[in-house]
């Protein structure tokens, strides 16, 4: 048979991590050479090369990249069984349940989720990772099995991808924001972040005249929204961003024709089926618009 074995998912794993061969061996308590053994033979059985060796490490290749993705999930699904069986006797849903989120709905959605999360299932150990929502986003990170559950911008113009379940949780609009007081805020420098160049603003962007070019663009929503606090320029936010922005912040309505975008949750479907991941969206879909 050329299935793999847990041991062998688990070594392809930590080479990827790691980077290396001896590295892996290290984390795993392994020889090198046992290592080497063990990738070789899933190479075998596979039929692909899935890692570039050289003198800086390991590299995976296209083919390796997808092997890691399936062998993380894999070997959480296995973490899962063992919690899932320990749950069907106790009743109780348990152990880490590994949460990617960007960096707007960790500050201010996830806390009183958790925290209802914590109250019906003190068992449960949530492992908040924060991602930028660019490219593959939160959603890849569920993809290559390194979440649980992403936390993420979906819609009809940025779907739930292939091969994930998901939902919509909070439908937010953009707003002007600018420094309060300021006699012509529209006259101000555009301050922008990568994560806010989405479909669901470009569109409307592209249609108003009065909004100029991004001469700043800035790390994140916190960094954009401390430069437009200073009265370094404007910005156009969603809501989320704007959860306790200080008072020397204006946020002005864009009007019935805002943009907007919907924040959801993406899993897979083995895991949406789990006990934990269940219980968080349970206490995700009872999020609330935030203003």
């Amino acid at each position: 048979m050329n299935d793999l074995a847990p041991r062998e998912l688990r070594v392809l794993v930590a080479v990827g991590r790691e980077h290396g061969f001896s590295a892996a061996a290290v984390a795993l308590g392994m020889t090198q050479s046992a290592v080497s053994h063990s990738v070789r033979a899933s190479e075998r059985k596979l039929g692909a090369v899935l890692f570039d060796r050289g003198r800086t490490g390991a590299t995976p290749t296209p083919a390796g990249e997808r092997a890691l993705a399936h062998a993380r999930r894999v070997l959480r699904l296995l973490e899962v069984m063992a919690a899932e069986v320990r749950g069907a006797q106790s009743g109780t849903a348990s152990g880490p349940l590994r949460i990617a989120a960007f960096r707007s709905a960790a500050l201010h959605l996830l806390p009183p989720v958790l925290e209802r999360l914590a109250a019906r299932h003190p068992e449960i150990v949530p492992e908040v990772r924060i991602v930028r929502e660019v490219g593959r986003g939160t959603a890849g990170e569920v993809l290559d099995g390194r979440a649980d559950l992403g936390v993420a911008t979906i819609g009809t113009t940025s779907p739930v991808p292939p091969r994930l379940v998901g939902g919509v949780l909070v439908e937010e609009g953009y707003a002007l924001v600018h420094p309060a007081g300021h006699a012509a805020p529209r006259s101000l420098p555009l301050v922008d972040w990568a994560e806010n160049c989405t479909s669901y603003t470009r569109e409307w962007w592209a249609a108003q005249e009065w909004l100029p070019p991004a001469t700043v663009e800035a790390e994140d929503d916190g960094a954009v929204l401390s430069m437009v606090s200073s009265g370094f320029g404007m910005a156009v936010m969603p809501e989320m961003s704007l959860v306790g922005a200080p008072p020397s912040v204006a946020v002005t309505d864009l009007g019935p024709d805002r943009p907007t975008r919907s924040v959801g949750y993406v899993t897979t479907p083995e895991l949406a089926r789990s006990l934990a991941v269940q219980a968080l969206i349970r206490a995700l879909r009872e999020t609330r618009r935030l203003r």
